[in-house]
């Protein structure tokens, strides 16, 4: 008991001025014990001020928190429709099998935790395992057992210790630098393990040259991708490179003139990465994403700079003549949420960037937030200035380490810099910065569930009125924006409303950012203006499935988006031409099914995850959720099937109307959208209902 209550006061000490402390307590000591004992919570209650009801509460709400311990290594296998259509239902049976454990379970020696977990942003290459903090791409069965009979300790595991984040092996400034990813899915794929080949190639042949470890470009399908830049010439392109392969590349003259298969050229000789308008993801892939220097050489923080000269009202009009709308799902217009934080008289305002990216088939914020942390920075910064909020909170879902990792370096290095602090670049304005970890909730990315959470409650829906804007965090006007959305602003202010108006089509305007995943053959972070075809995106960039086999079904938006059928391809893919087919543009996800898809399962499954993630705030979600599996179910077993269609769908309308958020409201979206498009899989007629 000594050492918990030491543990226990240590956290508390070192969180206890921290809005919502609750939970940064909670992460502190389950880090340092595995879990939370129960003698640790009245500890915790008092010390804090709670009720032990009220800490209970919060640590039965959130999947990462658990009373009791787990094994020495925690596999959690992603259950999300991207990995589902990559074989993730059959890689999750046979997890069971290995290990002789059901999900929840600890294996008899005690080395081994299996635990489902429900997107891991890894979506271009699935199925996707995670082992402790190690994600591994494109696992098959027979990698699975691999990666177990190693003790979970794969090349990208071992070689991570040997290649930390940031900046690459050789210290000093050198006239070439070796670029390679370290981002979350380049690194799941081995770019660690390269990183390593290559710094042992250039140390045995006494190259003058600098390793730099760069984010993603977000073409997933040909990482780890190496990138040589040469004083004066145009960066040359290799990929994708295995550890094996640098020995070889080296002594075929790597880095000047190569002639190897992995030889791809320059960025124009890739028509994937040619074709596309980067605005948002302008130095993804370019540069450090921890250098300022690299940062600023490429209009990063110019934007900053002129928002500093600015009246308030002038930067929310700069926003509002670009057209932007959020980016996370609702598409609401950006400047004018401003403007209302602006307009609304306080004390304290504040920023608050949802990056709590949950939706199955989106990895753009996590690619931001790795490849380029300065651009969300500068653009929460200028959030600040525009509505006359002095402190901003990033809310990271807990399932990006790799990103936690960055942007604390990069907040910490913003803040010696004087971008952030009491005297933003000698202004005399002020913005302080904090990143929130989150504990395993899908509903946190609805905003207002997220400002519970962020005042370390339960992650609860607020009843709307009063809208965060005007009463959100700690009840303050509060600014609540997605990742893309912050992350534009800095091009914006850079570049002008103006610039950014002219991309797009009707009222979606500026770029879109695509995640192609699920069975696609080349997957990644496509951005172009808004405008293209569903079809084009993932054919002429996708490459079609994976497979090789027809598609058959594509969700758009997440896991409550609707399945659209081949037929429904060349929809535009703008917020108002998908809503015309029922369907939701959401984050920009786009996961494709091929024709071996059972649509029934993937109904089941939006009711089963829906009951899973509720809030269980409201009956309509909360117990129509439970109800639609049961349903759904029965329909599967044809036991009294037309009159069980009815009730679903009667089902559906209730959870439609009555449900408090989206959670419940658009959990039917993709059930119907099964039921109309694919009815032979629920026993009909096949033929559109």
């Amino acid at each position: 008991m000594g050492d918990i209550a030491n543990i226990v006061a240590s956290a508390v000490e070192n969180n206890r001025e921290k809005i919502g402390a609750l939970l940064p307590v909670l992460h502190e000591v389950q880090h340092q014990l595995g879990h939370v004992p129960r003698e640790a919570i009245p500890l915790i209650a008092s010390a804090l001020n709670l009720s032990r009801a009220e800490v209970q509460g919060v640590i039965g709400f959130y999947h990462d928190f658990r009373t009791e311990p787990r094994g020495q290594t925690v596999i959690q296998v992603c259950r999300a429709e991207a990995c589902q259509a990559m074989g993730g239902r059959a890689l999750e049976a046979h997890a069971r099998q290995k290990l002789g454990i059901d999900f929840g379970g600890i294996t008899e020696d005690g080395r081994y935790s299996l635990e489902p977990v429900y997107c891991l942003g890894n979506c271009a290459c699935t199925p996707s395992v995670r082992i402790g903090d190690e994600v591994h791409a494109r696992v098959t069965p027979e990698k699975f057992d691999a990666l177990v009979s190693a003790g979970a300790s794969s090349a990208a595991t071992v070689t991570a210790k040997a290649a930390p984040a940031g900046t690459g092996f050789v210290a000093q400034a050198a006239p070439t630098r070796i670029y390679v990813p370290m981002d979350t899915t380049a690194v799941a794929l081995g770019a660690d393990a390269v990183a390593v080949a290559i710094a042992a190639e250039v140390k045995k042949r006494g190259l003058d040259m600098e390793l730099v470890r760069s984010g993603s470009r977000g073409a997933f399908w040909l990482e780890p991708l190496v990138e040589i830049a040469l004083p004066g010439q145009e960066r040359k392109l290799f990929g994708p490179v295995r550890p094996d392969d640098v020995a070889a590349l080296f002594a075929a003259g790597f880095p000047g003139a190569c002639d190897h298969n992995l030889t791809l050229g320059g960025l124009e000789d890739i028509p994937w990465l040619a074709r596309q308008q980067r605005l948002t993801f302008l130095r993804a892939g370019r540069i450090d994403p921890l250098s300022i220097t690299d940062y600023e050489s490429l209009e990063g923080f110019d934007g900053l700079r002129l928002a500093l000269n600015m009246e308030p009202q002038a930067i929310v009009d700069e926003v509002k003549a670009s057209g932007l709308r959020g980016r996370g799902g609702a598409a609401f217009p950006t400047g004018i949420k401003w403007q209302t934080v602006l307009d609304t008289t306080a004390d304290q305002k504040y920023i608050v960037c949802n990056a709590d990216e949950g939706d199955s088939g989106t990895f753009a914020d996590r690619l931001m937030m790795e490849a380029d942390p300065y651009q969300l920075i500068e653009g929460m910064i200028i959030a600040g200035l525009a509505v006359g909020a002095t402190r901003g909170f990033i809310y990271l879902r807990s399932e990006y380490p790799v990103a936690a990792r960055i942007l604390d370096q990069a907040i910490r290095r913003a803040g010696e810099g004087g971008y952030l602090g009491d005297d933003i670049l000698g202004s005399g304005k002020r913005f302080h910065l904090e990143l929130r970890i989150g504990a395993g909730a899908y509903i946190c990315g609805e905003e207002t569930s997220l400002l519970d959470s962020l005042e370390g409650k339960r992650g609860l829906i607020r009843f709307k009125p009063p809208l965060p804007a005007i009463k959100g965090l700690l009840g303050k006007p509060t600014v609540v924006n997605n990742v893309l959305s912050l992350g534009a602003v800095s091009t914006i202010l850079a570049r002008g409303g103006g610039h950014y108006q002219e991309f797009g089509s009707g009222k979606s305007r500026g770029t879109l950012t695509v995640q192609l995943a699920g069975n696609i053959k080349r997957g990644g972070v496509v951005e172009v203006a808004f405008g293209h075809t569903m079809r084009e995106l993932i054919e002429e960039y996708g490459g079609g499935t994976a497979s090789g086999r027809p598609i058959r079904a594509v969700q758009v938006g997440g896991p409550l988006g609707a399945y659209l059928p081949e037929s429904q391809l060349d929809v535009v893919l703008d917020y108002e031409a998908l809503a015309e087919l029922g369907g939701m543009l959401g984050h920009g996800g786009v996961v494709v099914f091929d024709d071996t898809v059972d649509m029934l399962e993937q109904a089941r499954f939006a009711m089963e995850f829906c009951a899973v993630e509720s809030c269980g705030k409201c009956t309509p979600c909360r117990v129509g959720s439970v109800r639609g599996v049961e349903l759904i179910e029965r329909i599967g077993r044809g036991e009294r099937r037309a009159a069980d269609l009815e009730l679903l769908d009667e089902l559906c309308t209730t959870m439609v109307d009555g449900s408090l958020c989206a959670m419940g409201g658009l959990t039917p979206y993709p059930v119907r959208s099964a039921v109309k498009h694919f009815p032979a899989d629920f026993g009909l007629a096949d033929k559109p209902a």
